[in-house]
């Protein structure tokens, strides 16, 4: 047996907590015994971590190794706690020191580790940046014998890897360790190895047990009883029977996990459900929750207390949350390997098997789910996107290898990087450009082929150990009743948020009204159209070759209907794709309704009025590239106004009036050659080029992390800076992460060609029209002008103001609007001049005494005769003139002017405090000195 292997003291314990080993264990621990270098590949629950772990135990307590002699690398905070606490009970048994480092670590806790360094210390990805340079540390950092990356398919395609790659290659140049990788499932093995394994010799356990996986993609059909819950909550009916599916899946399954793709839907869903079922034990888990929230509602799970946690990818990696016996996906998980770690979580023993469901939500969603469904049961991955030798990592990891060996060669530190798989393309020109550069902002300089680090480089190497953007919120506020809707992310609101433009949050749709410092003032709208969910940063990029087949799907049914019938092709669907009866009956009724198919060879043009929608089945990021080009090109021919929305199927374009533009030339204009061309030009001049050169500029050092830049400031620097490595990067990253420059090239090309060919229509189709209908779950029925005042009026009725007499000065009382006694009078010396005010202290009663012995200046004159035309506006008009002095930013002289003209109607009257609120808003930017 496998476990035998291991030392004595390991196979007691083992004994206590195994009964057998797992197919992982069995297959990784002889070749760690043997001190191979490893990528363990293994789903979540299959026993990695101990895999890697139980043999390092081993080889610990026979050999007499010098701390820190194991190094456990984790990509995210909650995975290095959830990892002690797993590990910790053998530690303790063992009598083996292991200790946690993150960005909260207290600095007496990292003096501890410094002094008295553990034998096991487990670190994120950014904690090793400041370790690998502290010199006490570092000498601890000469005796590691073993290092284990877990998780590292989550980073391969992103900056946070490329940093990892570069710390593990400088961790290597100070000592000869044993490297274990650990990932869940990743479709280009040989690549994780090339750009983690230093070079080393690597062999591959791939673990992957031989589950049942049953997965169903469903779209629930409305029942009688889900009126109810639609009239309760304010939701459309189709959102109604899926919220009652969820929760029957839910109450029918010992624990689920609940997935959805943002942060904002998933708190849509849990306060739904609570308003639903306030019995029902459900909590919500993501990111942006505090650490204490999570770590409870994980207990919670794990004690059986609720039953279901609604969650994002905070639980997709493998923290240990107990026995999970149904995963729901709500909507498309837009990626297989993502559906397939979730899914992974199901089934509390490796034996047992995986259940999934995917709740779609709309016909786009039923394709594309159901392509992914069964794309997850063959196991066919998404290739992997690296990204190509990023110049501001470069410029951080060179000053930490000049921390590293002071006063290092440019040959050594270029052929440092030359070395490493995400910079073998490095040019020795494009390195020498970043180093001058780096001298230029005074963080180096160079002499005699010596690179030198200056004092500024200590702050700026500490300040941006994280790749990870940094992002302040702003207050989103509805201007009706002031209250706080959502706090939105910085990137959002920079990229999509101007006056008169429509969002939805929080469920609902909102008409920006202004935007001043870190508040964004909205009021309700009914215009869906064109509105921008501020979740859509979050989403993942659905894939070329998924938005693909769900074309190839399209057409493949409309083939099928017009041979063998519709009949035939409900069986055929039911056959070959996980799906439900209604699931296959909505892709038959979508495209039985098509003259024409979007398909992957096929490019439809439709339009109607002032909507475009220009159907191309090429996945988010080629979908991305082509409008960031017709934006440009339409923008630069046409003088007129637009709104342009993409998706993974098409892209939609709102004009202001109709337009007569010839989309189908503008296509076939664009050549392969220039579309580089095209990109440099227009990307610079964009939203995103603004908020990426921010982040890019700060990665470089040349500004600071808390620097709070406006927009002509940004743009300045942008022209200032237009021949630096640092605008080179900005490019290369919005084209790595928001784009695909390659494949647009060869889509253009098959333009050319006639291998893809352009069809124009008059009149939008049902595909194209579920495009504009894709916000399916808001819960809106267009809020009517009546509602909207109605919502002002009653936090006007519920204002309270507190009444002093102006008078005597001696007497004042609080009241709600609402409660205001008629005919109110001073209960001291009888009189009405009565001034309803909003705040009061004790200088308004000093002003009314002064004011009595005729003692006042200009100013308080001023003040005072304020003071008293409210008294005379409330003692003239009663209730309505404490009404509309209690608006923001209505005083004396526009209260009478509103006062004094006719209302046919209450609501005529609150209609119109409620414009001149909202003109006082729009103005009070330009009134500040």
């Amino acid at each position: 047996m496998i476990f035998s292997l291991l030392g004595k003291k390991i196979q007691d314990l083992i004994s206590q907590r195994f009964k057998e080993p797992t197919l992982v264990q069995r297959l990784a621990i002889p070749k760690i015994l043997e001190g191979k270098n490893l990528l363990i590949i293994s789903e979540t629950g299959s026993g990695k971590t101990e895999s890697a772990m139980l043999p390092i135990f081993s080889k610990l307590i026979e050999e007499n190794y010098k701390p820190i002699s194991v190094l456990y690398i984790t990509p995210l905070r909650a995975l290095n706690r959830d990892l002690l606490e797993r590990l910790i009970w053998w530690s303790q048994k063992l009598g083996i020191e292991i200790d946690v480092r993150h960005g909260d670590t207290s600095s007496y806790r990292r003096r501890q580790q410094a002094e008295f360094p553990p034998k096991i210390l487990i670190a994120t990805l950014e904690t090793l940046q400041p370790i690998l340079v502290g010199k006490k540390m570092r000498e601890h950092l000469k005796n590691i014998k073993f290092v284990i990356v877990d998780e590292v398919h989550e980073v391969i395609d992103s900056k946070r890897g490329v940093q990892l790659s570069l710390a593990l290659q400088r961790l290597s140049l100070i000592s000869n360790f044993q490297l274990i990788l650990l990932s869940a499932t990743v479709s280009e093995e040989e690549k994780v190895i090339r750009a983690f394994g230093l070079g080393k010799k690597f062999e591959i356990v791939k673990a992957l047990e031989k589950r049942e996986k049953e997965i169903k993609v469903i779209y629930p059909s409305s029942l009688p009883k889900d009126k109810e819950i639609s009239e309760k909550l304010l939701i459309p009916l189709s959102s109604a029977s899926r919220l009652r599916k969820v929760l029957e899946l839910i109450e029918g399954s010992q624990s689920s996990l609940l997935f959805t793709n943002t942060r904002e839907f998933a708190e849509i869903l849990g306060s739904r459900i609570k308003l639903l079922a306030r019995n029902f034990k459900v909590d919500v888990h993501h990111s942006s929750l505090g650490k204490e929230a999570r770590v409870l509602t994980e207990r919670k799970f794990k004690q059986k207390e609720i039953k279901s946690v609604i969650c994002t990818s905070s639980l997709q990696l493998g923290i240990d949350i107990g026995h999970v016996d149904l995963v729901i996906q709500y909507q498309s998980p837009r990626k297989v390997t993502q559906f397939l770690q979730r899914i992974g979580r199901s089934g509390h023993a490796i034996s047992k098997k995986i259940k999934g469901i995917i709740i779609a939500t709309n016909e786009d969603d039923i394709f594309e789910s159901s392509i992914i469904a069964k794309k997850a049961l063959n196991f066919e991955l998404e290739k992997i996107k690296t990204y190509e030798k990023p110049l501001d990592i470069l410029a951080h990891q060179t000053i930490g290898l000049l921390f590293d060996f002071p006063n290092s060669s440019i040959d050594f530190v270029f052929s440092f990087f030359k070395k490493n798989f995400f910079y073998r393309n490095l040019t020795k020109q494009e390195f020498l450009q970043v180093l001058k550069f780096l001298e230029s902002i005074g963080l180096i300089f160079i002499e005699n082929g010596k690179l030198i680090k200056r004092r500024k480089a200590y702050e700026y190497y500490f300040s941006q150990i994280s790749t990870i953007p940094s992002s302040k919120k702003y207050k989103m506020i509805n201007l009706l009743d002031k209250k706080l809707i959502a706090n939105l992310d910085e990137e959002f609101v920079l990229l999509n948020v101007e006056k008169d433009s429509n969002i939805i949050v929080k469920g609902e749709a909102w008409r920006v009204v202004d935007i001043q410092e870190d508040k964004v003032f909205v009021e309700p709208s009914n215009q869906i159209e064109g509105a921008i969910p501020s979740w859509e940063g979050e989403l993942i990029p659905v894939s070329f070759e998924v938005s693909q087949d769900v074309c190839k799907l399209r057409q493949k049914i409309y083939d099928l209907i017009e041979k063998n019938g519709k009949d035939f092709v409900l069986n055929f669907l039911k056959k070959e794709y996980p799906i439900d009866e209604n699931c296959a009956r909505k892709m038959v009724e979508v495209i039985e309704k098509q003259e024409e198919i979007p398909n992957d060879k096929k490019i439809l043009i439709e339009k109607e009025g002032k909507i475009v929608v220009i159907n191309l089945c090429f996945g988010s990021k080629v979908n991305e590239t082509i409008s960031k080009i017709l934006e440009a090109l339409i923008s630069s021919r046409y003088f007129v106004k637009f709104l342009i929305r993409k998706d993974p199927y098409r892209i939609i374009i709102y004009f202001e009036n109709p337009v007569d533009i010839n989309f189908k030339e503008i296509f076939k204009e664009i050549k392969k050659e220039n579309l580089e061309v095209y990109l440099d030009l227009i990307l610079p001049n964009s939203k995103i080029f603004e908020w990426r050169f921010v982040q890019v500029a700060k990665r470089f050092g040349l500004i600071k992390e808390d620097a709070d830049l406006s927009k002509s400031r940004v743009r300045k620097l942008i022209e200032e800076f237009r021949y630096t490595p640092i605008f080179a990067e900005t490019l290369n990253e919005i084209k790595t992460e928001k784009l695909d420059v390659e494949k647009t090239k060869k889509i253009f090309e098959k333009i050319k060609k006639g291998e893809i060919e352009i069809f124009e229509k008059k009149k939008l189709s049902k595909i194209s029209k579920i495009g504009l209908e894709q916000f399916s779950d808001i819960s809106f029925f267009g809020k009517e002008e009546k509602e909207l005042i109605e919502i002002f009026k009653k936090r006007i009725l519920e204002t309270k103001l507190t009444f002093v007499c102006v008078n005597c000065g001696k007497w004042y009382e609080r009241y709600l609007i609402k409660e205001i006694p008629e005919n109110l009078k001073c209960r001291i010396c009888g009189a009405k001049l009565i001034a309803p005010l909003k705040v009061v202290n004790k200088n308004i009663f000093n002003l009314i005494k002064k004011a009595k012995r005729k003692k006042l200046n200009e100013k308080e004159a001023k003040k005072y005769n304020e003071l008293k035309e409210k008294a005379e506006i409330f003692m003239y008009y009663g209730k309505k003139g404490a009404i509309a002095l209690a608006c923001k930013g209505i005083g004396p002289k526009t209260a009478k002017r509103i006062l004094s003209r006719y209302y046919r109607s209450e609501k005529e009257f609150f209609k119109a405090l409620l414009e001149e609120e909202k003109r006082y808003i729009l103005n009070k930017k330009f009134w500040k000195v």
